[in-house]
């Protein structure tokens, strides 16, 4: 009997035993040095820091890796899983919530573990949000260009009050919650839409709509949803036909939340008064680089190779601001991806269980 038992604790340690996690960081940055990339060398030693995207061409930069810890605009489709695969990489740790650019379909055939931090800090993103709402409404924008240029007129600055204005907010996650609290103590009124309310939204003081009622009665309309096959495009012809030609879209989730092209028609046809975006369409292309560097394959010419015509005609507008993915974007959200992706491969060292496994359910296939 004790020598049965003394091998089932053989065995049980043997399908316990710790693997040695040999990580490659995607699309490292100078930012993350501190409060990312130490604490990740600190914790795997033999870390490697890749400075470019996650690519099928990039993949093997992988090599001898078995872990791989990618963000948010990484592609992680299909033909770049199987690249991996063959590297013997069987993690994805994704430093960020999203993982829409991931194909869950094959990462499950392939037995890739695909693992995400789905809350770091949801009052940077609530704070980014609103701080885009109100430069768009008191055009701070503009009043700084003017007196740079030494002009102090107040001629087209005027604004709005933002106390008892109403305020739809669609998602009532954590970082939607954060946001309407905000909106709340301004003294906003606070309409809601999500297919699963939440307690602490009507504690808040939300009210639950259907989202047309939402998009016609509210002034300021902003997005905090993930990503889904029903969310693409929730902001389309229709819906903007529905809104306020007074209302403010904020979007800091998504960018295929938007129909870029009729966002631009809204705009050219003043259906829409303002619009702050800190995600786009197809930001991939262009966010978290400099792209403008690249234009010396015609000399004299100053358009780079990458260049998108709807971005740039819709960050040309005076009444839209754009920022680069930079929401999530303070130390202490910083320091707590780098502590929950820590937790997670930790997890995955040990075969499990994990507190944020990404289940195929809410699958959408990455954007081409």
């Amino acid at each position: 009997m004790r020598r049965r038992c003394l091998t089932l604790g053989l065995r049980r340690s043997m399908t316990t035993q710790k693997k040695d996690i040999r990580l490659a960081v995607y699309s490292y940055q100078p930012y993350m040095q501190r409060s990312q990339a130490q604490p990740l060398l600190n914790a795997f030693p033999s870390t490697k820091l890749i400075p470019t995207t996650l690519s099928v061409e990039t993949a093997p930069l992988a090599h001898e890796c078995n872990a791989v810890c990618a963000f948010v605009n990484d592609d992680l489709s299909a033909m770049t899983l199987e690249a991996l695969h063959k590297q013997g990489i069987e993690c994805i740790a994704m430093r960020c919530a999203g993982f829409d650019r991931v194909d869950l379909h094959v990462a499950e055939e392939l037995g890739i573990t695909v693992l995400r931090v789905p809350a770091y800090s949801p009052y940077a993103v609530a704070e980014h949000s609103v701080t885009l709402c109100l430069a768009l409404n008191r055009q701070l924008i503009k009043s700084m260009d003017r007196v740079r240029g030494g002009n102090y007129s107040l001629s087209g600055l005027v604004g709005f009050d933002m106390h008892r204005k109403v305020v739809g907010i669609i998602g009532t996650g954590k970082i939607g919650r954060c946001t309407m609290a905000i909106y709340k103590g301004m003294g906003c009124q606070i309409l809601a839409y999500d297919p699963y309310p939440h307690p602490e939204a009507i504690a808040i003081g939300a009210k639950y709509v259907e989202l047309n009622q939402l998009l016609l009665e509210s002034d300021v309309v902003s997005l905090h949803c993930p990503l889904t096959e029903s969310t693409r495009y929730l902001i389309n012809e229709h819906s903007i036909e529905l809104m306020k030609n007074t209302a403010t879209l904020i979007n800091v989730s998504r960018g295929g939340l938007i129909d870029t092209k009729a966002l631009l028609e809204a705009i050219k046809n003043r259906t829409i008064a303002a619009v702050g975006l800190d995600v786009y369409e197809h930001e991939a292309k262009v966010f978290f680089s400099d792209p403008s560097l690249d234009s010396d394959h015609t000399p004299g010419s100053s358009l780079p190779l990458v260049w998108d015509d709807s971005l740039a005609s819709l960050a040309s507008k005076p009444n839209v601001i754009i920022t680069p993915h930079s929401a999530f974007l303070t130390a202490e959200a910083l320091s707590t991806i780098a502590s929950v992706t820590i937790t997670n491969l930790h997890e995955f060292a040990v075969g499990g269980p994990y507190t944020n496994l990404v289940e195929r359910t809410s699958y959408l296939p990455p954007e081409k």
